[in-house]
């Protein structure tokens, strides 16, 4: 079955345009055109993945992946002309998981929409307990949900993905390039930036104290862990 892609633009030629590109790929592609609506369909609709436009009057790309955060971890693209470091770095910060400036060639477009629906799709590793508890953390692998004790915690696809990384590997310190090919992919191996921003949302989520983390923890000059005792 094709992936559900989402498409959120104010212009309503630009989400044709990029609707179509998805079609012919053989994506379906639902399309909102307003930030209230694309909160409703991520809601109702259960997308794979939604292309987000920054630039939106009333409820600007930035305010709509923060809503969505707050009840889903759906993959995110935004979108915007801006080519500005902070946007760049404003959107990672809200939870999306990938970020292209407008305008862009179809093929890097498609290519980004397969890599974030890979790096979404990846399945728990076989004979990994369906639930995996460090301290206070728990992560449901089969439902893919991470709890603080009873409280729910929602992770975009690359935090959970992140997350992930440190469950599997519990106790071993693993590098930033390690992390970055692994989460993101080869072309990321270099952006360090990326994976501090990402390890700083997880433990503002996840650490009781994000300053004093027991859950993701830095070895200065070697990496990150999550250590094997809490």
């Amino acid at each position: 079955m094709s992936a559900k892609i989402l498409v959120v633009d104010d212009e309503p030629l630009y989400a044709r345009l990029v609707g179509e590109s998805l079609k012919i790929a053989g994506y379906t592609v639902l399309r909102a055109y307003d930030g209230e609506n694309a909160i409703q369909m991520v809601a109702n609709e259960r997308p794979d993945l939604v292309i987000l436009d920054i630039m939106m009057p009333d409820m600007d790309g930035f305010m709509v992946c923060q809503r969505i955060r707050e009840f889903s971890n759906t993959p995110i693209i935004m979108l915007t002309s801006k080519a500005e470091e902070k946007a760049r770095v404003t959107g990672l910060d809200v939870g999306a998981d990938d970020y292209i400036i407008k305008p862009f060639s179809g093929e890097e477009f498609l290519a980004r929409v397969r890599a974030v629906l890979r790096r979404f799709s990846v399945q728990t590793p076989r004979n990994t307990p369906a639930v995996f508890t460090h301290g206070n953390l728990i992560i449901d692998f089969s439902r893919a949900e991470v709890y603080l004790g009873d409280r729910m915690v929602f992770l975009s696809s690359t935090e959970y993905r992140l997350l992930l990384q440190f469950a599997h590997n519990l106790g071993r310190v693993l590098s930033s390039e390690e992390l970055l090919i692994n989460v993101w992919g080869e072309e990321f191996k270099d952006d360090r930036e990326i994976l501090w921003v990402s390890i700083s949302r997880l433990r503002q989520k996840l650490e009781e104290d994000p300053k004093n983390p027991v859950h993701i923890v830095t070895r200065s000059g070697e990496g990150y862990l999550m250590p094997a005792v809490v």
